[in-house]
Parts: structure tokens; C-alpha cells; sequence
């Protein structure tokens, strides 16, 4: 049976996993297959305006504006995020191609108003988070992860550092009770 795609979901960093470039991170899915696998880390902002590293798409951006760290590959590259405020077609030629309701990635090189599509919020981040082929199932079965489905409003929320209690807090039975955990609640 081929592997399902996990694309437009969440990965939820468990308290397993030690890498700290991931510790209590909310991974947005971009891509997925065989191949391997393209996200972004949504509750990461830095310390830098929009407008300081993309100066067109500063009047756009979401609050908070900042930059927002994507993950720990290609940290020179910026991949953008915007909301539509109608509905899209799927069109993977577009400068807007849908990827969650009306979530869906951004051609930053264009200008925001040669994007075709009315925008009601945008985000922007800096590098990704990026998986080999094998290697992100290898760290779910692990525990390093759990894969939860998506909102609309988690890529634009404006309280990024609370999103992984937020979303653990919403999913159902024991695992909501991560949401509270200090620490390793394997050790407690």
C-alpha cells in the first residue's frame, strides 16, 4: 500500500525528540511523498521586521511581522505563506498555490498586488525544515512526532509561541495532556 501523503498537516513535536532546533515546534507540512518531505516551523519568529529582509511584502505581513525562522535548512531562502480571502483553484503554475482551505504558498518574487488573488494575510519565513526519503516516517514511528490535522489559523495565529500548547490542547484523549507537560514526561 503506498504511504499517504501528510502534506497540509502538522507535525507536532513530541518531548522525545532532542533535536533543539525542533523542541516544542509546530511543523507545517509543504510537501510529502516517497521522495521525502518540505515543511516549515509556524511558531518561530525572530527578532527582525518583514520589511527589513523583503521590503515588498512588509505592508502585507501578518502580526506579528516578523520573520519567522522556517527550520534549519536554507536559512538564505524565504518561503512566503498567504491567506486568500476568496476561494482559489488549485493551479500549481500560480503565484498562489492553494495547500490548506485558503492557505496556500506565495511566489515571492513577485510584487504582493501581482499575485492575482485578494490577501488577507501573509507570513513569511526564513529556511525550512527538510527530510530525506524514509526519514520522516522513521522519526513518527520513533516518537519523535505527533501528526495532527491543520487550521487555517495556526500559520497566521498571533501568538506563535503558544501554538504548541494551543494545538496539543484541541487534539483529543491523552495526548492533549502533553500540552501541560515541563520537562520530559517520560522522566516524571
Amino acid at each position: 500500500m503506498p504511504n499517504p501523503t501528510l502534506t497540509g498537516r502538522l507535525l507536532v513535536a513530541t518531548p522525545a525528540l532532542e533535536d533543539p532546533n525542533f523542541h516544542r515546534t509546530i511543523v507545517l507540512l509543504l510537501a510529502h511523498s516517497p521522495a521525502g518531505a518540505l515543511g516549515l516551523v509556524l511558531n518561530r519568529p525572530s527578532h527582525g521586521d518583514v520589511e527589513e529582509f523583503v521590503p515588498a511584502w512588509g505592508q502585507v505581513a501578518s502580526t506579528p511581522a516578523r520573520m519567522f525562522f522556517g527550520g534549519p535548512v536554507g536559512m538564505s531562502s524565504v518561503i512566503g505563506l498567504g491567506r486568500s480571502a476568496t476561494p482559489v483553484p488549485p493551479d500549481d503554475d500560480g503565484p498562489f498555490t492553494p495547500l490548506l482551505g485558503s492557505v496556500g504558498t506565495l511566489d515571492l518574487h513577485r510584487a504582493p498586488e501581482e499575485i492575482g488573488v485578494a490577501l488577507d494575510g501573509v507570513r513569511l519565513f526564513a529556511g525550512s525544515a527538510g527530510w530525506g526519503a524514509g526519514q520522516l516516517e522513521d522519526e513518527i514511528e520513533f516518537g519523535s512526532w505527533f501528526v495532527v490535522d491543520a487550521e487555517e489559523g495556526d500559520v497566521f495565529t498571533d501568538e506563535p509561541g503558544d501554538l504548541w500548547r494551543t494545538v496539543l490542547r484541541r487534539q483529543p484523549g491523552p495526548m492533549a495532556w502533553y500540552a501541560n507537560a515541563e520537562g520530559d514526561p517520560r522522566f516524571n
